[in-house]
């Protein structure tokens, strides 16, 4: 696998050593955080611990004051109200949110996940008819609805008041709704517009504790859940999402509800040691196996329940879900890869589109994900749902796939997204026209950069520099994620000390050291490696050829014991 190595742009000298005496941490480190405009005191302290009181006022956003009124006016009238999510970690989590907490304060609430098979993404028909059933009057869709035209005015039909609270790209023509509550659309003044869908239901709730006077502490005790759907929504961990996410993997790792201690238990993650990418890896998949394999409402009953001994039994069960999920996707990610193998179509393509109508529709997103991973260019798998190719998008870096599905939207019955990754859906005699319009969109747009593996260098330095102060300083720096990614290094000069082992025939672990530069006599301290996938690369390694690594810096706890350890990302020969 080729990568291209981008070395960020290196702070100007001064500015380093000012900023370095200042906060009185290593000058490398001092330097990563001016290239994330990081440059003094005060803004390093705001960034290693960020105040809750950062966050923006809530009525900036269009439409707020007119949604929390209109959900106050129910409550004082005795209104039944529906909270409307979606079926994936997300919409969950939000639903888990508004819910949760508005069920302290009203009894006449209800919540509704739609079915992803029967029903799909969004407002559907069967989801508004429950909402009549219960008599409910209000309806606030979350994670969903920017797009429902069709469907709101449904409910409007049915006398039901709709706020749409969503966190997608709008299209063309907005639902007639009582309120709107989206970042993104284009005359919302709102200051941060990459909030994820529970967080703009966050931002719902914080301002119906303002309108209402209430203690926001008792609010701010469900950020776990906003921390969970920033992390598995990918969105970027920069401003106020960053807040967010920094109270929320606090609150994960010290007192998590029972539902999430539940899942850190079974996704194996050590007591304290909470991140945004275990969240991704770990948690995240637990929770959406539920909505992929059977239904969502396992998942919010797990993240609503009060003890852990209920918690427990739900966890167990979302985990044989996702042991299920998981020989699944493996399955059809092999017969993906396959298809792609055989198509000689594909061998010069700069897209791929794949069919198969018995394929599995809870798992197609992972599987357009791995189709990614292996061939590197935007990738959109297709299945059979209810008679129509129903399917998830996913890019690479620096292209905008919702911008190239939506020059198809002739093809289409419905689609909606973000830049890197969208769900659509189509008749099923459009796919192979489909696929050429899209094929011709991504050859034209894409540039052969944006084809290539990227690694991002935010410094070179040399192994002494590695050590427990070094790695605590660095941790501050987190969480890290889309828009604050983890810190890579480059060292250069390195040999490989002892004997190299292959792990499950696919991963290298090897000990690194850099052999002096000419008139030093002192070598550099020898640290463990891991290089995930790398196995191949074990000859050149033991060849006594120098070499150098990019990679993040890492705790690994084994048997107890706790040392760092390099992540190879890749491996240049010299």
């Amino acid at each position: 696998m080729e990568y291209r190595w981008i070395y960020r742009e290196t702070p100007d000298d001064n500015d380093i050593n000012n900023l370095s005496d200042e906060i009185g941490v290593n000058k490398t480190i001092s330097a990563i955080l001016l290239q994330r405009g990081i440059s003094n005191k005060q803004e390093a302290n705001e960034y290693f611990d960020p105040p809750l009181n950062n966050l923006h006022n809530p009525f900036l956003m269009k439409d707020m004051e007119k949604a929390i009124g209109r959900m106050i006016r129910a409550m004082e009238q005795q209104e039944s109200i529906l909270i409307y999510g979606d079926y994936d970690v997300d919409g969950t989590t939000s639903v888990s949110l508004v819910y949760g907490f508005l069920k302290n304060y009203y009894d006449k609430i209800y919540y509704y996940i739609p079915d992803r098979d029967s029903e799909g993404y969004g407002l559907s028909k069967k989801g508004i008819d429950t909402a009549v059933e219960k008599q409910c009057t209000v309806l606030i869709s979350l994670d969903c609805g920017i797009k429902a035209t069709e469907m709101t005015d449904y409910a409007n039909s049915k006398g039901i008041s709709v706020i749409i609270s969503d966190h997608h790209l709008p299209g063309e023509i907005l639902p007639n709704a009582y309120a709107i509550l989206d970042p993104k659309l284009e005359d919302n003044e709102y200051p941060y517009r990459e909030l994820s869908g529970c967080g703009v239901g966050f931002k719902i709730l914080q301002a119906f504790c303002d309108k209402m006077a209430y203690n926001p502490d008792q609010l701010y005790d469900y950020l776990d859940l906003v921390a969970v759907s920033i992390a598995a929504d990918i969105v970027p961990i920069t401003e106020e999402n960053r807040i967010l996410a920094y109270h929320g993997l606090k609150k994960l790792n010290d007192t998590p509800r029972p539902g999430l201690h539940a899942l850190i238990q079974h996704a194996d993650i050590p007591k304290g040691k909470v991140s945004i990418s275990s969240i991704v890896f770990g948690i995240g998949p637990r929770i959406n196996a539920s909505g992929r394999m059977e239904s969502a409402d396992a998942a919010v009953d797990l993240l609503l329940a009060d003890n852990y001994k209920d918690a427990e039994s739900l966890a167990k069960n979302l985990d044989i879900h996702n042991t299920k999920r998981r020989t699944t996707d493996i399955n059809i990610t092999a017969e993906a890869i396959e298809m792609i193998k055989k198509d000689e179509s594909f061998h010069s393509a700069k897209s791929t589109v794949l069919f198969k109508a018995e394929w599995h529709k809870g798992v197609i997103g992972i599987v357009a994900s791995r189709c990614v991973d292996k061939f590197y260019r935007p990738t959109i798998i297709l299945t059979e749902s209810n008679g129509k190719a129903t399917g998830s998008a996913r890019s690479v870096e620096g292209f905008d796939i919702y911008n190239a599905i939506t020059k198809c939207a002739d093809l289409l019955d419905q689609y909606g997204g973000h830049m890197y990754a969208a769900g659509l859906t189509l008749e099923v005699e459009k796919v192979p026209e489909f696929r050429k319009r899209f094929e011709d969109i991504v050859a034209k747009q894409i540039t052969e950069e944006q084809l290539k593996r990227l690694i991002h260098i935010d410094a070179k330095i040399d192994l002494n520099e590695i050590d427990w102060d070094f790695y605590n300083n660095l941790s501050k720096i987190a969480p890290f994620g889309p828009g604050n990614p983890m810190p890579v290094f480059v060292s250069h000069n390195l040999h490989t000390y002892g004997t190299s082992r292959i792990l499950k025939n696919e991963h290298l672990k090897f000990y690194v050291h850099q052999k002096s530069e000419p008139g030093n006599s002192t070598n550099s301290k020898v640290i463990e490696a891991i290089g995930w996938g790398m196995a191949e690369n074990e000859p050149l390694i033991n060849s006594g050829m120098p070499y150098s690594i990019a990679y993040h810096i890492e705790e690994n706890n084994f048997r107890g014991n706790t040392t760092l350890q390099l992540r190879v990302k890749d491996i240049v020969f010299d």
